[in-house]
């Protein structure tokens, strides 16, 4: 009787986890691989795409004492079963032919991307693994963020899913996430996985086996059950594996081959890229309306990494005048925010706080029209995304039968703003102008404080030094060599298209 409630429960919870017209179809445009089945968007994905979303400016270099190769190495299946044996598991770590493949997949097409997610993992599996604990759920669940974003937590899926764990709105929504246009708990990795988690116990409720909480986790419980129906009655999801949709048969398999390689990494000649993000942290409560630009400037913290702490706050702006909201920072910082915070809150107050105004009576859920004008490259999925709604809605209110929309093209949307309304000059804020200051140039690393956050136009005037790029280099870790000059300013100043820069490389450093 308990699991039949559950299951009425949850069948109405997570059947938003694909969207409503392809619930138990194939996703179009993923690739198919032989004998795996589909892979996620997040293992199809140009490594090269993915870091313009990521936060490549902030890698820097690979483990010294690490042994790195573009050639795989092969090993035998005992090898392979051995290894995954020895594993701490709950969750059955099952070898096959089909996970032979899933890890052939890691380890030789993905090996490239399978770097850049070590060094991540560094950042994020801790926080996982302490909401995991939380819940006493197994740890190793915290491989299926591999699967599902490639630890990318602003990755947007092409039909709308996001943040670590590849929620969908609806599906996020009922798991108690906020989402408007102005906060997005599914980017947040404490938030989110804490949904997820909750998902995972109801899930094992109505299943009692782990691999089949991780297929509905993919396709939902609807289809899980479909599946069993079609079986016979079978409970095993290899058992069930044929009469499951094509995406969700490589789901697990692709879960155990993850667990895999973020284990065995080195064994295969796959060494972790670095990355420079604090791994020390902590929060603040903040208490009114902040603009994440009045933080940056008075620590003197890059607001791009800030912006990676706090991935939630869409429009950068953290209202805390609605209700209590949580602030990360480097653990550093969080002293200097505390003995500072009321010039914090009133610095450059009215320039970058004035053209926003606050929703009647302080509620944190407001319904605006507003207009969007369709900018070059952008589609429903990636809109509905920016403004907290579905690409079914946008499609709905404007007459639109596809996800495709031309450049220019004006809809008309009907968001939740959060409880602060769109500003009408919705421009970039300019960075505080200071007067100019004699700098002595250095190419010595120093332990300057992190650089400041705005773009800043440079004049004809100012003067440059030069910096010749040495291997792990990146324009961040180059930026905070030089106090005033953040990297997005060195990109400015150097022409640069992208933020990839290569050793030997001259780059031009405005010191006044």
């Amino acid at each position: 009787m308990k699991k039949m409630y559950y299951m009425t429960v949850i069948l109405g919870l997570t059947v938003s986890l694909l969207p409503q017209e392809s619930q138990g179809e194939v996703l179009p445009k993923d690739t198919l691989w032989e004998d795996i089945g589909l892979i996620p968007e997040s293992l199809d994905a140009n490594v090269d795409s993915l870091l313009r979303t990521w936060h490549v400016q902030y890698f820097s270099k690979t483990d010294a004492f690490c042994h790195d190769e573009d050639e795989n190495v092969r090993f035998s299946d005992e090898v392979f079963k051995e290894r995954l044996e020895r594993l701490p598991h709950i969750i059955p770590m099952t070898y096959n032919a089909l996970v032979r493949k899933s890890i052939d997949l890691y380890t030789d097409r993905r090996r490239n991307l399978v770097r850049y997610m070590l060094g991540m993992a560094d950042f994020y599996f801790p926080v996982i693994e302490q909401v995991l604990e939380e819940y006493n759920l197994p740890l190793e669940l915290k491989y299926l963020v591999v699967v599902e974003s490639a630890l990318n937590p602003v990755a947007v899926s092409r039909v709308g899913a996001c943040g670590l764990w590849q929620f969908m709105l609806p599906t996020g929504k009922n798991y108690g996430m906020e989402i408007n246009s102005l906060v997005d708990d599914r980017r947040d990795p404490v938030k989110s996985t804490h949904a997820a988690c909750r998902y995972f116990m109801d899930m094992y409720n109505i299943y009692g086996d782990w691999h089949l909480v991780i297929a509905s986790y993919n396709c939902g419980p609807g289809n899980v059950n479909k599946a069993i129906r079609r079986s016979g009655g079978k409970r095993d999801f290899w058992k069930i594996y044929p009469y499951l949709p094509r995406e969700t048969r490589s789901y697990v398999p692709l879960f155990i081959a993850a667990s895999y390689v973020m284990n065995y990494y080195c064994d295969h000649n796959i060494c972790p890229i670095q990355t420079n993000l604090p791994l020390a942290t902590d929060t603040v409560m903040i208490s009114k309306m902040l603009h994440l630009h009045q933080v940056a400037e008075m620590l003197q913290i890059d607001v791009e990494l800030l912006r990676i702490l706090n991935p939630q706050y869409r429009r950068d702006i953290v209202p805390g005048h609605s209700k209590p909201s949580v602030l990360k920072l480097p653990a550093v910082a969080t002293y200097s925010f505390v003995d500072k915070e009321d010039t914090i809150y009133a610095h450059r107050m009215n320039d970058l706080l004035a053209d926003y105004r606050s929703a009647a009576n302080g509620t944190s859920s407001t319904r605006e029209q507003i207009t969007h004008v369709v900018q070059s490259g952008e589609n429903i999925v990636r809109i509905a995304d920016k403004y907290g709604v579905t690409a079914q809605e946008i499609r709905r209110w404007n007459g639109l039968k596809s996800n495709n929309i031309a450049a220019g093209k004006r809809l008309r949307l009907n968001v939740d703003n959060g409880g602060i309304a769109f500003a009408q000059n919705t421009k970039q804020p300019k960075a505080e102008t200071k007067p100019a200051k004699t700098t002595t140039a250095t190419t010595t690393t120093t332990a300057a404080a992190s650089t400041a956050s705005q773009p800043q136009a440079l004049s004809s005037s100012e003067r440059y030094v030069t910096y010749k790029v040495k291997s792990g280099d990146s324009l961040y870790s180059i930026s905070r060599k030089y106090p005033g000059v953040s990297a997005t300013v060195l990109q400015k100043a150097n022409n640069l298209s992208t933020t990839n820069i290569k050793p030997g490389q001259i780059l031009k450093i405005p010191v006044g």
